[in-house]
């Protein structure tokens, strides 16, 4: 399915099993105060796992000013105006990497704990699915044990684990971890076949 198509379903209005209630919808333009909001709100050691320096105005307006779906894809979760959460597909439209998405989300602190993160996992990896991607794959920091238990849930995989791989913001080294997780149904695969 086309990505014009997928993007027709949002804004979409969910609830969470504990009568939680956000939206959900793409990034657009005139979120870049409130994104930059939230990712502010993300306390300092976690930052430091975060591929971008996320904290600073110009990174985030050149997202929200530079938005480009096919390639990357931040879904937002939205509470009375708020930024509470962002789930992003990556893509990369061209080469040998160019049936698999990269998969990462964040949740804001003081909206943790009622399945946003889950909910923001399977609605993005449905997409990519819808997409036509074969696979989804996320990358973690070693101590970062609560998202992959998270993606765990959700259906990805430990592919393998780096010692020492990685440096964080502050440059400490850290253990890189992939996961990852086939899309295609054994349907498809036979049909493929």
């Amino acid at each position: 399915m086309s990505l014009e198509y997928q993007l027709q379903k949002f804004p979409k209005q969910v609830t969470l099993p504990d009568g939680f209630k956000c939206t959900l919808r793409p990034l657009k333009k005139e979120d870049e105060r409130t994104f930059h909001e939230f990712f502010s709100a993300i306390p300092e050691p976690e930052r430091m796992f975060i591929k971008h320096r996320v904290t600073d105005p110009a990174v985030i307006k050149d997202w929200c000013h530079n938005i480009d779906y096919g390639r990357n894809l931040p879904l937002l979760a939205l509470a009375d105006g708020q930024i509470v959460g962002d789930a992003t597909l990556h893509q990369q439209l061209g080469g040998w990497k160019r049936h698999v998405g990269r998969v990462s989300v964040l949740v804001h602190p003081k909206f943790r704990g009622h399945g946003l993160g889950r909910l923001l996992v399977e609605e993005i990896v449905d997409i990519a699915r819808n997409l036509g991607l074969e696979r989804a794959e996320a990358e973690f920091l070693g101590e970062q044990e609560a998202g992959m238990k998270l993606f765990a849930m959700v259906g990805f995989s430990h592919l393998f684990r780096l010692e020492d791989h990685v440096k964080d913001m502050q440059a400490n080294n850290h253990d890189y971890v992939l996961m990852a997780m086939n899309l295609k149904t054994d349907e498809e695969y036979a049909s493929a076949g």
